[in-house]
């Protein structure tokens, strides 16, 4: 299993956050639990949308989840 770093903080009473090795990705959650399931959605929906400027790649299946 793959693991991000979450970096986070909290912001008038929410959990805000952003993973270190994608720093566009942030997303928030009233607990840090709603948080960590909101940027895995994050993660999941960029990578699903951005293409990637190469011609040629390979890619992995890796699995994020809460511990």
């Amino acid at each position: 299993m793959a693991t991000c770093t979450l970096d986070y903080w909290i912001d008038d009473g929410w959990f805000v956050g952003r993973l270190r090795e994608n720093p566009g990705v942030f997303s928030q959650g009233k607990t840090l639990e709603e948080l960590k399931h909101n940027i895995e959605d994050a993660l999941e929906l960029m990578l699903e949308e951005a293409p990637l400027p190469v011609t040629e790649y390979e890619s992995v299946e890796i699995q994020m989840g809460a511990e």
